[in-house]
């Protein structure tokens, strides 16, 4: 343990320059493993071909993934030790300002904290009240009891010395918790002999930065604006040096990376670091959840590493609830034209997660630069979409409405062309319904949003497009005549339905034949629950989660899409075989299988509204 000569001579300046040199040896490996990324790979595998330039780029990989480590590991070490260095520095200086009143006073401070102080006070029978040694009282209850025996003491000294030992005591007995767990923290940075950087090694460095965080978070988390604007946000990592940009990259990716109003490439650049060690996190636990989400981070990966055009940004990634992941196909800092894609029913992060709802950003994307190159496309997993009867619930919506809100307010906020930002946000399926409840949240809508796309929408809580924060005329809905889930019944007609199928079986289990009674009651009566609730909606334009919106009530723009296969198609003679086809729901996106689509929405997404088919509301 410390001690109080120990800590009286400690050079906290020494401490500084080395985590200064530390994070030299990190910026540098940082700077060498984007030299690699950036300009030696692509050009070695621009220039040439050949299973040569494939085992290079191979052993280039592994390299640059050392770098990362290093970058990383020595960070983390950086962190430890200026962290260290400013939380000692306050125990420090209350140490030293009690020896020194010590001194002025004429006490005896000893090795093992104890104050002797000399005789004084008035003269009792000829002599002065004698000196004495004091200890740092023991616990509340023992301060009290020490400071009634030094009022009831006539020397005046007695309650100096008191107070300067229980100084000391507190000085060096924080001191020492603050060693004890910088100390714990930096015995785990250390590097197994042969370094091999794998999924076991990032699961190690995810266990580091835990132990970092735990020592340091005081210092360095604490500086990070998380309660603040995304546009304050922005200021704040833009006021910081370069050295300080690099120190947090390495030691907080996890909250750099998915922090509103961090410009892109920083978000990305964090969310690349951090996603191995979620990955090791997530492989050392083991548990079919925790496998099933590593599953979707390595399909990201793995598009990480295979490139793209338009280029690929992380620019979120975590593992919370079923998981999340924000990806962007272009840099939507600096395109003109920018949307934000929200997944709904059954989506994760799972294994299928980068091949289908990635790729969906990524056809928008495609399709908008062809008319504007200035577009980037997303797809924004910021929340947990239901996954099987809770899509009758709006909670999940209502929970991810504020963080998508945020997210938006931060593109806003980090994107070159300011106000001629062109953003739109899409919602599909029960996607479209959380998006609903963003604009529900702030006067206007959703900050910065300029366009409003819905595909596959059961419904957006709202009954006209009037209600969604933008001019009616930015409210575009794609619904496929094939499409069940944006002709699902109400919320009325669903209860009347049950209701009447519940009753009409009854009925029919005593009006009835067995077992024929009581189907054919239930049908009839679940049939005429309907009808009855249905009488109610006049317009016959009512959905689950409010009014359709591609109705005429909604007052929304229609654009026409692919009205996908039947749901039911049935065939003799493997009639029980038939299996219901729900794709009509998920092809909004994709060129392959709705071309009209994909290029209305495209068009919409690039600024360029008048390009699209329109159709007729319902």
């Amino acid at each position: 343990m410390m001690s109080m000569q120990e800590l009286k001579d400690l050079k906290l300046n020494e401490l500084v320059e080395a985590a200064r040199g530390w994070g030299e040896v990190s910026k540098r490996a940082y700077e060498s493993r984007g030299k690699l990324d950036k300009e030696i790979v692509p050009k070695l595998t621009d220039v040439t071909k050949g299973m040569g330039t494939i085992a290079a780029a191979a052993r280039l990989g592994r390299l640059g993934r050392n770098y990362q480590y290093i970058h990383t590991e020595c960070g983390l070490m950086q962190v430890s030790l200026s962290g260290l260095a400013e939380e000692l520095a306050a125990p420090q200086r209350r140490l030293l300002d009690a020896l020194a009143d010590a001194e002025h006073l004429g006490f005896t401070v000893h090795p093992d904290c104890s104050v002797s102080y000399p005789a004084a006070g008035p003269e009792i029978d000829g002599q002065k009240p004698q000196g004495d040694t004091v200890r740092r009282s023991d616990g509340m209850f023992g301060r009290i009891m020490d400071d009634v025996r030094a009022a009831a003491n006539l020397n005046p000294n007695a309650a100096k010395a008191q107070d300067i030992a229980d100084a000391i005591g507190s000085a060096l007995s924080e001191a020492r918790t603050i060693d004890g767990q910088y100390a714990a923290a930096v015995r785990r940075l250390k590097a197994e002999q042969g370094l091999d950087v794998t999924e076991n090694t990032w699961a190690d460095v995810s266990k580091d930065a835990g132990a970092v965080h735990g020592a340091a978070d005081d210092v360095y988390k604490d500086d990070i604006p998380l309660n603040q604007s995304p546009a304050d946000r922005k200021e704040w990592w833009n006021g910081l040096s370069e050295d300080d940009k690099i120190a947090y990259l390495a030691a907080y990716p996890d909250t750099i990376g998915n922090l509103d109003g961090i410009p892109a490439v920083a978000r990305d650049e964090a969310n690349r670091t951090y996603l191995p060690q979620l990955m090791g996190k997530l492989a050392d636990q083991g548990d079919e959840a925790s496998m099933t989400k590593l599953d979707g981070l390595r399909g990201i990966q793995d598009k990480l590493n295979a490139g793209s055009q338009p280029p690929m940004f992380l620019l979120g990634v975590g593992d919370q609830g079923n998981g999340r992941a924000i990806v962007s196909f272009g840099n939507p800092d600096t395109a003109t034209n920018v949307s934000a894609y929200v997944p709904g029913l059954g989506t994760k992060l799972d294994g299928s997660f980068a091949g289908g709802t990635v790729k969906r950003a990524y056809d928008t994307a495609v399709g908008a630069q062809k008319l504007d190159p200035s577009s980037a496309s997303i797809v924004w997993l910021g929340y947990d979409a239901p996954q099987d009867i809770d899509v009758m619930s709006e909670d999940d919506a209502r929970n991810g409405a504020p963080a998508y809100s945020s997210f938006m307010e931060g593109l806003s906020a980090t994107n070159d062309h300011g106000d001629a930002a062109h953003i739109t946000a899409i919602g599909h399926s029960y996607g479209s319904l959380t998006v609903g409840q963003a604009t529900q949240l702030h006067d206007g809508g959703i900050p910065g949003v300029d366009d409003i796309i819905l595909v596959g929408s059961p419904g957006v809580g709202v009954d006209k497009a009037t209600d969604l924060g933008v001019d009616p005329g930015h409210v575009f809905v794609g619904a496929a005549d094939n499409d069940v889930v944006t002709k699902l019944p109400s919320k009325g007609e669903s209860k009347a339905a049950i209701g009447g199928t519940v009753l009409g079986g009854i009925v029919g289990t005593f009006t009835g034949p067995p077992i024929v009674g009581t189907v054919t009651g239930a049908i009839s009566g679940g049939l005429g629950g309907y009808g009855i609730a249905e009488t109610f909606d006049r317009g016959h334009d009512d959905i689950y989660f409010g009014k359709d919106p591609a109705s005429e009530a909604f007052g929304a723009t229609r654009f026409r899409v692919d009205p996908g296969p039947e749901l039911v198609d049935v065939k003799f003679p493997e009639f029980w075989e038939t299996r219901p086809d729900l794709s009509a729901h998920s092809n909004y996106f994709t060129p392959e299988k709705d071309q009209m689509s994909a290029d209305n929405i495209a068009a919409i997404v690039a600024g360029e509204p008048g390009k699209i088919i329109p159709e007729a509301r319902r």
